[in-house]
């Protein structure tokens, strides 16, 4: 009757469908949520970046479970291709499910959350927040607001005793790669750096950490009460981010041209 009650977007693939199974592996009741159809109660088909169906959603979990301790926020996508090339529609779609479906949901579960006394938000992010990659860069851009997002609302919300946090996950391997918008228009007036820069990405996500890992990590850090506010996968990306913020900017930005733009 007591155990925890979560709702994880984007619940039923990937670093969501692994945090899903950990939450449950915890003794949590969990709700999955996601655009695609599954069965089971605890499923509900619904799409992130229309505000009203999250709404729906979080009131449907709260009717069944009559409360709603932790969100997990693993709704999302990746396009790739250069910034000259990619379609302002595409760029707008990038944001819409990745940073304003999180909105959406945060803004759904909040009321709730605050009259109940407390809860736990936790966003998946991306080390390409604090590391921009070239060629994936609305990718990046939608994850560096997702950043900027969490550490603001988290001040907001912590005298009601809601805590918010974001995963900055590196290469894990999932259908996330096979799943990215790749864009390759413009790749002979770049001299082929947009598909050598896509080719190095793939090749690293797919040697990446399992997606079963990261979504145990994910389920630990929401059963937290709390935590820093953004927290990145693994040591060696933990050190990539620590150096993003000690090394200068032009440094910084160099190597990463060296890695992901040649």
């Amino acid at each position: 009757m007591n155990r925890p009650v979560a709702l994880v977007t984007g619940g039923t693939s990937g670093i969501g469908l692994e945090t899903a199974r950990a939450l449950r592996q915890a003794g949590c009741r969990v709700f999955s949520l996601s655009r695609r159809e599954a069965g089971g109660e605890d499923h509900i088909q619904a799409d992130v970046t229309r505000e009203e169906e999250a709404a729906a959603a979080v009131e449907y979990v709260i009717r069944q479970a009559g409360r709603l301790d932790i969100l997990v926020n693993c709704a999302g996508f990746g396009i790739s291709g250069a910034v000259e090339f990619t379609e302002l529609s595409e760029a707008r779609r990038q944001l819409e499910v990745n940073f304003f479906g999180m909105v959406n949901m945060n803004k759904a579960v909040l009321p709730f959350m605050r009259a109940q006394g407390g809860g736990r938000i936790v966003t998946i992010s991306s080390v390409a927040a604090p590391v921009p990659i070239p060629f994936q860069t609305y990718y990046s851009v939608s994850k560096a607001a997702i950043n900027a997002y969490t550490l603001a609302l988290a001040n907001e919300v912590r005298p009601y005793h809601i805590s918010v946090c974001a995963v900055m996950p590196g290469d894990i391997a999932t259908g996330f790669t096979d799943a990215r918008a790749k864009s390759y228009g413009g790749d002979d007036v770049y001299g082929g750096r947009i598909a050598r820069s896509v080719a190095v990405m793939e090749k690293d996500e797919r040697n990446g950490m399992s997606a079963a890992a990261a979504g145990g990590y994910v389920a630990r850090v929401a059963l937290k009460k709390k935590s820093r506010p953004l927290l990145a996968i693994g040591l060696s990306y933990k050190a990539v981010c620590l150096l993003a913020k000690l090394l200068p900017a032009s440094f910084a930005n160099w190597i990463i041209g060296r890695i992901y733009a040649r």
